[in-house]
């Protein structure tokens, strides 16, 4: 299951969410979608990132910053990532 980090050039909050996957161990499955390039993106995130998110097959599970590492873990834990 691929998990988006919506991040920007120098966020240095989503340099600190991205540090908290690695230490999950679960960088592997991340895609790092700058929302610069999208205005879309840029409109729904653009005061709220990083956020992290996972797409099911009916829905969609966000995590928004802050969060620690036990907030990640349960996070990824209700989403079926161990």
């Amino acid at each position: 299951m691929l998990i988006t980090l919506y991040s920007t050039q120098g966020c240095h909050l989503c340099e600190q969410a991205y540090s908290l996957l690695i230490a999950a161990g679960v960088e592997e499955r991340v895609q790092v979608v700058d929302i610069a390039f999208d205005d879309a993106l840029f409109s729904r995130y653009g005061v709220t990132i990083p956020v992290l998110s996972i797409k099911h097959p009916d829905s969609i599970s966000e995590l928004g910053w802050p969060f620690d590492a036990t907030e990640l873990a349960a996070w990824l834990n209700s989403n079926g990532i161990n």
